[in-house]
């Protein structure tokens, strides 16, 4: 018998506890909740989620800072994490995928698409990376391939599976402009229907974590984005 994967709701929402408890039950999964930001920490710590579902505005440790904590165990540095917030404020987003969450979505949300996220998140982490022998050197800005990692004026980067995808769509096509659609294909693998404001948000982040090297990520206003080759 082939064992549950397992999804841990933190959300002080009962309601809202329910409706993904029933669906995600639905779709296979087998779900743990909390309610508050300690509780969601220990719950994570005992049960080693595949994916966390994380709100951010929860009572006591706010769902920041509960990130932030999660990226700083072992255990769950690299659980795929999804903000469920009822905040559109491009600052608390980006500041959630700079902490190393992989995907955000708002309230009020459709259930469908959450759960759509969710199987395409789990789809992207088990996925197999592509090992060309090549990487991508843009002066300081190195990109290995290989290695999947990100340097920058010889200092490694921490960037999340969509931001280290997004910056290869964008640097392996220097001076082109990519179309935000193509920019889509580039992180889902046609998992999930995002939007364009998602891709807007992820690469305000890459730009925030490379410091002045982000300015080589241009918008073309209307279309989508390009990386030119120096400032």
């Amino acid at each position: 018998m082939v064992k549950k994967r397992n999804i841990l709701v933190i959300e002080d929402d009962p309601d809202i506890l329910e409706i993904l408890d029933y669906n995600l039950q639905q779709e296979g999964f087998e779900v743990f909740s909390a309610e508050d930001g300690e509780r969601g920490l220990r719950e994570a710590a005992i049960h080693k989620p595949a994916l966390i579902l994380l709100d951010l505005m929860l009572p006591g440790i706010p769902g920041l800072e509960v990130c932030r904590r999660l990226r700083s165990k072992e255990a769950t540095r690299n659980t795929p994490l999804i903000m469920v917030t009822a905040k559109g404020e491009e600052s608390d987003i980006v500041a959630g995928l700079e902490l190393g969450a992989h995907d955000y979505i708002t309230k009020p949300f459709r259930v469908r698409e959450l759960v759509a996220r969710v199987h395409a998140l789990l789809r992207r982490i088990d996925e197999p990376e592509p090992s060309p022998e090549e990487r991508l050197e843009h002066g300081p800005l190195i990109i290995d391939l290989t290695r999947h990692e990100v340097t920058l004026n010889g200092n490694a980067l921490e960037l999340t599976l969509t931001e280290f995808r997004l910056l290869v769509g964008l640097a392996s096509q220097s001076g082109r402009v990519i179309p935000r659609a193509r920019l889509v294909q580039q992180i889902t693998s046609g998992g999930y229907q995002i939007t364009e404001r998602n891709v807007d948000v992820h690469v305000a982040a890459i730009r925030r974590k490379l410091g002045d090297t982000g300015k080589q990520i241009v918008t073309v206003r209307g279309i989508g984005y390009k990386f030119r080759e120096s400032l």
